[in-house]
């Protein structure tokens, strides 16, 4: 953004504290001085206090007042001198007293000029001065102790400057690695202040887009916090009230949709059954008017009509019980009851209620299976209205090598159920119109074995009631059918 907050925090704090910094400098350049001599002045003050007072008690021979001297002298970086009434040194802090002994008696007999005079009193004077010799700024204290002697004290000026200038040069170094020290801590506390209000940009534009997803997720317990709960309350509030108006909008739909989809399935349905009834109702008709008109009087033709017109009720009555199943689990209309059961025993009971068709027809079955028991949780009456359609298939559509093999294999809680048949495999364009209603690959093979195309209707409806997958794959010497079952523990 090009005026984003945290571009203005960091600006407004940055120059704060380069304010700041320069600030510290410029007062460290006026004031640090001035400061500097008031504290001299009542340093020497103390110093002259405590010199007079050993002079008083006349001890200034003493070792004490020696080691008191030093400490003074090395503490405040004085240069002492203490002169008595006939101007011989008692007490030195310099190594050449000469120096300091003329600048003391200079003051006191002749007119030695003075740059300022900043204290003169009874017994003492506060001077700041020049040394001629040195070229050096002092700030001094001359004058006479209680006992009549003579005392001079200088401190040098020239070390405060020196001092003023590395204070304001480390000041500058320290305010670099403050300034960037506080930009880094700005950057972060910042981010901590942005960071909640750019998620609420975020989650306000995803609501300008109907995405309700986004929560504030940010918390704390300050404004911004605050308003991200509220955000938050608003988006629910919206999502439930859109929600509402799609669901309403989508029951419509859903509602025009199934009466187009029932209108069609009405007329589908009408057509097919017609079409599968039409041929074993003429044949009933046919078969049963030459009955009435006598047309074979013999005993054996009679029986071959009458069982001809048993078969084709029988049939009708096959495709109207898989019609009804079938519409009952399209619609929903059957409860799905899951149980645990052992898939490999159900099978094998499958093949055992086949096996005479199987025999005629000169069928070998090969069950294969890596366990048993193998346990699977499903419905156990649609998985095995799923695996009779399947051998049914098989058996009647097997050929060349006469096999059929079932498989069974679980993959982790998977087991998937394979029927292979071999023989002749399905055309490729028909492979995905296998699972619709009363649709035939061979119409005469269907008709021969008393088929009407519902059988892998009845299987799609089933698996998908179960939501779990199935299938049908093309093999060069047959084809495979194949479902899957979630695995349980045995």
């Amino acid at each position: 953004m090009k005026h984003s907050i945290r571009r203005q925090f960091m600006g407004i704090f940055t120059a704060t504290m380069m304010g700041m910094i320069l600030l510290c400098v410029l007062a460290n350049e006026l004031f640090l001085e001035p400061f500097y001599m008031k504290q001299k002045e009542r340093v020497l003050g103390e110093a002259y206090k405590l010199i007079d007072d050993y002079s008083q008690d006349g001890g200034l021979d003493s070792e004490e007042f020696a080691v008191g001297l030093d400490q003074v002298s090395a503490r405040y970086n004085l240069d002492i001198l203490v002169l008595d009434s006939d101007t011989n040194t008692l007490r030195s802090t310099v190594n050449d007293s000469k120096i300091l002994t003329d600048r003391l008696l200079g003051y006191l007999f002749s007119d030695n000029p003075v740059d300022e005079v900043l204290y003169r009193g009874d017994r003492y004077t506060l001077q700041k001065n020049t040394d001629p010799r040195m070229h050096t700024d002092y700030i001094e204290l001359w004058g006479m102790l209680t006992g009549n002697e003579l005392i001079l004290m200088r401190s040098p000026i020239e070390g405060i400057r020196s001092s003023v200038r590395i204070a304001n040069r480390l000041l500058i170094y320290v305010g670099i690695i403050v300034l960037i020290i506080g930009v880094l801590i700005n950057m972060y506390m910042s981010r901590k202040v942005t960071d909640p209000i750019l998620e609420l940009v975020d989650i306000s534009q995803k609501m300008s887009e109907l995405d309700f997803d986004v929560k504030y997720s940010s918390g704390g317990d300050n404004e911004i916090s605050l308003l991200g709960s509220h955000m938050n309350r608003l988006s629910s509030a919206l999502e439930g009230t859109i929600s509402e108006l799609k669901t309403a909008n989508n029951n419509l739909q859903t509602e025009l949709n199934k009466k187009v989809e029932l209108e069609e399935m009405r007329n589908e349905f009408i057509s097919n059954v017609s079409h599968e009834l039409k041929t074993p109702i003429a044949l009933v008709q046919g078969y049963a008017e030459g009955l009435k008109d006598c047309v074979n009087s013999d005993a054996e033709s009679r029986d071959y009509y009458c069982d001809v017109i048993i078969d084709e009720a029988g049939r009708m009555n096959k495709l109207v019980r898989n019609l009804l199943e079938l519409n009952q689990l399209e619609f929903g209309n059957e409860n799905i009851r899951m149980e645990r059961f052992d898939i490999v025993e159900m099978i094998s009971n499958c093949i055992q209620k086949d096996d005479i068709l199987i025999r005629q027809k000169g069928i070998t079955v090969d069950l294969r299976h890596e366990e048993s028991p193998m346990y699977v949780w499903a419905d156990e009456f649609k998985v095995e209205q799923v695996v009779n359609n399947y051998l049914s298939n098989a058996i009647h559509y097997c050929g060349n090598e006469n096999r059929i093999e079932i498989r069974i294999k679980r993959t982790e809680n998977v087991v998937r159920v394979s029927v292979f048949n071999s023989g002749d495999p399905i055309p490729e364009d028909s492979l995905p119109r296998l699972w619709t209603k009363f649709y035939k690959v061979d119409k005469a093979r269907t008709r021969e074995y008393g088929g009407n195309g519902i059988g892998l209707s009845i299987v799609k409806a089933v698996m998908e009631s179960l939501n779990k997958d199935y299938g049908v794959i093309n093999h060069e010497n047959g084809v495979e059918f194949w479902f899957e079952c979630e695995g349980a523990l045995s």
